[in-house]
């Protein structure tokens, strides 16, 4: 049940300390530990793990088998794909010029500035303290290390790292940083489990079994 006690998620585990609004729509499946904020009109896919102490802001969109560590923040109007991980004290951002007060030196309040968010495609994978400044998109399987400051879309597949952070490398379904084919220009392989990717104008695609078995002939 909800911090009220009044209501009931079913299949669903709420550890006693948590807050989850009853407005909230939780997955089943999906565990909520203690600490942890569920603002209103939250919506959480099923079997999705939320950290001690996460904070997850109204309206925000989850989807299924997602995974939000310890601390991490997650202000609206962020959206999660399925499969998203998020680690520890990662930080989504949603303001582009945060103040405090308005040049009157009032007090801001919600309505005094217009919220923007982060998009996390399906699969990827945000390193322990990293921070995604909005307005931001995360592609398709991609991967932000621990520590990294986002800025700037990051395609699907790709490694960023640093601050601000830039692309270092590929990554596969995996988690597996991909090694370049020194006999096949543009072609990628997973060290993991060997799959192939194709590289073009900067744009990485996971080839299909079929396309992968003619072009190794």
């Amino acid at each position: 049940m909800n911090q009220s006690g009044k209501v009931a998620f079913p299949q669903v585990r709420i550890a006693p300390g948590a807050q989850v609004d009853g407005s909230a729509v939780l997955g089943p499946g999906t565990t909520v530990w203690e600490l942890a904020q569920i603002r209103e009109e939250v919506v959480l896919g099923c079997d999705c793990v939320v950290g001690r102490g996460v904070y997850v802001g109204p309206g925000v969109k989850i989807g299924h088998r997602v995974k939000i560590q310890n601390h991490a923040l997650v202000y609206e109007p962020a959206e999660l794909a399925d499969g998203v991980f998020v680690g520890p004290a990662v930080v989504l951002t949603n303001d582009r010029n945060p103040r405090a007060v308005d040049t009157y030196g009032r007090l801001k309040r919600a309505g005094d500035w217009e919220a923007v968010g982060v998009r996390v495609a399906e699969g990827a994978s945000l390193g322990a303290r990293s921070v995604c400044v909005a307005p931001v998109s995360i592609g398709r399987w991609a991967m932000v290390a621990s520590g990294a400051v986002v800025t700037k879309d990051v395609p699907d597949f790709a490694l960023v790292a640093g601050v601000p952070a830039h692309q270092i490398g590929w990554v596969g379904r995996a988690g597996e940083r991909l090694d370049a084919l020194p006999d096949r220009s543009g072609f990628w392989e997973c060290p993991s489990d060997g799959t192939l990717y194709a590289e073009k104008d900067g744009i990485l695609t996971e080839l299909s079994a079929q396309y992968r078995e003619n072009a190794s002939q």
